[in-house]
């Protein structure tokens, strides 16, 4: 097959250092440790954005956020049900390419990119879809924990209902969460059966591990990590029953499967972990959206490689798009660049990506350019900060003062991309 199936796996606010391939002694992932090791394991990829929605809208059609309108929504960071705002149908998406190119297609899991019926998947270039539109947090929190009977504990357990959707038909209300990746699991089985003449994209976008977590009760007991690590184990169990299937149908080989995470952990005393990282979800520090990524794909890819080269989730469009013999429109601005040679080559040349631009809604607060990251701006206020992430991942020491010509360079490539896509705190219109 020249052509690969493939299978995309988005978590929610897995942080950098919850693999144990990424560092982690206290969550248990055999399944993931050993897909890096039969793959490829990406050690500065990026999301687009440090918080759901925008960073799955940018995941989807290849494009930084404010390029597609998803920098913010009335005034939200994120999208919340019942807006009336969402991913616009005419927007360029990999699963509409895909589909386009003869893919059959299905997103199982979490949408966030809009949850009114002319912005669910099915409008995207998907051919089905099942899941929750939006963060398992945003209806009603039944049982997330019991003993707490305070106010806002009360009024979430009196919000309106999770609603569980099958293409674009409510099918559930409320389903339970603790069984909810199973059910998904079950889908992305039964979709791989389905079609083993291929070729196929499949979309698992997990519901773990944002919180409120609602751990699968069979993985308790064994995890060292609380209700945290039970959910990363649940991640890790799903990995290893599409793998599995994917053995059994015989299309192991032609698969490429893609494991990453949609921003950083949010690190409230659950359990999550962002390594070496600084920051966490919700800040355009390194912890906020630099994230796992974990690419197999066994008749194309080396194994046991490790990448250093900067790359991003908006790279997966053009990519894949690329592998799987697709046309992008010619009409579209796409910010993703084609990283296939990082992929599968064995001694790739540089990367085609120097820089990366860190949004905050409609605000540039930093950019990167190779080894420099220079911040401008973080919580409303103007900052002075640049740092080395060669030698300080963890942005622990500020270089501002000492190099002058760097921070003039990034500058100037600030204020390029503030004409270009605009930037509401300094008042630009992109």
């Amino acid at each position: 097959m020249d052509r690969p199936n493939i299978v995309l796996i988005n978590c929610d606010d897995l942080g950098y250092g919850d693999l144990g391939s990424y560092g982690s002694t206290i969550n248990k992932t055999p399944v993931l440790d050993r897909m890096a090791e039969e793959g490829v394991r990406f050690t500065d990829f990026y999301v687009a954005s440090p918080v759901c929605s925008p960073s799955r809208g940018a995941l989807m059609t290849g494009c930084y956020p404010p390029r597609i309108g998803f920098g913010s929504f009335d005034g939200s960071r994120v999208l919340f049900p019942g807006q009336g705002i969402g991913l616009n149908p005419d927007e360029t998406t990999i699963a509409g390419v895909l589909k386009d190119a003869g893919y059959a297609t299905k997103i199982v899991g979490k949408w966030h990119c809009g949850d009114q019926k002319e912005f669910l998947p099915t409008r995207h270039g998907f051919d089905s879809y099942f899941g929750l539109p939006f963060s398992n947090d945003m209806g009603r929190q039944v049982d997330s924990n019991p003993s707490d009977h305070t106010e806002n504990a009360e009024a979430r357990r009196n919000r309106p209902p999770l609603p569980l959707l099958r293409d674009e038909e409510v099918i559930q209300e409320q389903p339970d969460l603790r069984a909810l990746t199973e059910r998904y699991v079950d889908e992305a089985v039964r979709f791989i059966r389905d079609n083993t003449s291929g070729p196929f994209f499949l979309y698992f976008a997990h519901m773990y591990v944002h919180l409120p977590l609602y751990a699968p009760v069979g993985f308790v007991d064994e995890s060292e990590n609380g209700d945290y690590g039970a959910c990363v184990a649940g991640i890790d169990w799903a990995t290893g029953v599409v793998l599995t299937e994917l053995k059994r149908q015989g299309l192991d080989n032609d698969t490429l499967v893609i494991f990453t995470s949609d921003n950083g952990s949010r690190l409230d005393n659950q359990g999550g972990s962002n390594g070496a990282l600084r920051g966490k979800k919700g800040t355009t520090w390194e912890g906020g959206q630099r994230v796992p990524c974990i690419m197999r794909w066994p008749s194309k890819m080396p194994a046991g490689v490790v990448r250093n080269h900067l790359t991003t989730t908006m790279d997966l469009f053009p990519t894949l798009a690329s592998l799987a013999g697709a046309q992008i429109r010619s009409d579209r601005t796409i910010d993703g660049m084609d990283i296939s040679s990082l992929m599968i080559e064995d001694n790739p040349s540089a990367s085609r990506r120097d820089e990366f631009i860190y949004y905050d809604e409609n605000d540039i607060e930093a950019v990167r350019d190779r080894k420099w990251k220079l911040h401008v701006r973080k919580g409303g206020h103007d900052i002075h900060e640049l740092y080395d992430l060669e030698s300080d991942i963890g942005e622990s020491v500020n270089l501002f003062d000492s190099n002058p010509d760097v921070v003039a360079e990034l500058t100037a490539r600030i204020e390029s991309w503030r004409r270009e896509l605009g930037d509401e705190a300094g008042g630009v219109t992109g």
